[in-house]
């Protein structure tokens, strides 16, 4: 997620050098068919394309607004993630039925392994969404028992297996919880795989195609028509005003590409790339919570923007 309060303009530029060269050579090839060539018959009324225009306008507006929503939807149920881990946590540590003072070691070491196994699950569901596998013993195995970290990391959905086993652990820590603490630890297990759910919904709910490809034809049909529809209006203000068309088409394509761009960039929230959701960011706020609240003072320190940018 880009953090920084201004876009720099060079990654502006990465975004839009193609489009621009591409809008350069067009509009200053219809100039020139229009003027040293006298193909005026080329021309078409400004209306009609001012028409177009306000339609695309609106398309594009809703595209970007519902792809916005996929990103605003991602991030919530993020930030979900965050606020149950630490919920979590806090039950399995101080929601116990004996006092903590009174835990023997086995029972502490049960917390610890509940707590660690909701650090391996969090990044489990970040390398899911991401797609990265190879990253399973740099991200979640130090938080898992070998044997337990090498079959999961063979099963297809590892986040969801991890959840189960968290159940089944709640049940086998013997005299460290009642029925109605096990009972209320469940019901944040089932709260976890919702929000699970929620994001691999997104993920594997592509954005609908009818509406990104309908709406990047619409763009470039309007990127096509708009040097056609002004150069006859600048030929109005003088004779040799027709080369206006290249600079002020040049700008008004440039504005309605990258608004597309936006939307574009917006529906899959989960693909690491900049204007993403910080899951990695994420992660490493819920570790140095948990880890803390385990007592421990060894711990990592918080994952900071690179050029701007916080994965």
């Amino acid at each position: 997620m880009y953090v920084q309060k201004h876009i720099h303009w060079r990654v502006i530029w990465s975004y839009s050098w193609k489009d621009l060269l591409i809008f350069l050579v067009y509009d200053l090839t219809l100039a020139i068919l229009h003027g040293p060539l006298g193909m005026t018959w080329l021309d078409i009324p400004w209306q009609l394309v001012s028409i177009l225009g306000v339609a695309v306008s609106f398309y594009v507006g809703f595209k970007n607004s519902s792809s916005y929503n996929r990103f605003s939807e991602a991030r919530q149920l993020w930030g979900g993630i965050v606020n149950r881990s630490r919920n979590w946590a806090m039950l399995v540590l101080a929601n116990t039925q004996p006092a903590r003072s009174a835990l023997t070691p086995a029972q502490v070491s049960c917390q610890r392994q509940l707590v660690y196994r909701q650090l391996a699950w969090v990044n489990a569901l970040r390398l899911h969404l991401r797609r990265q596998p190879q990253r399973w013993d740099e991200d979640v195995a130090p938080f898992l028992d070998p044997a337990e970290s090498d079959l999961l990391r063979t099963t297809v959905n590892p986040p969801a297996q991890l959840l189960l086993r968290q159940s089944q652990a709640l049940q086998d820590a013997e005299g460290l919880f009642d029925n109605l603490q096990r009972r209320t630890l469940v019901e944040d297990l089932r709260e976890l795989t919702n929000l699970q759910g929620g994001t691999e919904r997104i993920k594997n709910t592509p954005f609908p195609r009818q509406y990104a490809f309908s709406s990047v034809v619409f763009v470039w049909l309007f990127i096509a028509l708009l040097p056609l529809g002004i150069q006859g209006e600048f030929e109005k203000l003088g004779h040799g005003h027709y080369w206006l068309t290249v600079p002020f088409s040049v700008l008004v394509s440039w504005v309605f590409v990258t608004i597309e761009l936006v939307g574009h960039i917006s529906e899959d929230p989960f693909e690491n790339r900049m204007n993403d959701v910080p899951m990695t960011a994420l992660c490493r706020s819920i570790e140095i919570d948990l880890r803390q609240m385990l007592g421990e003072t060894e711990l990592p320190a918080p994952k900071q923007p690179v050029d701007g940018v916080l994965y």
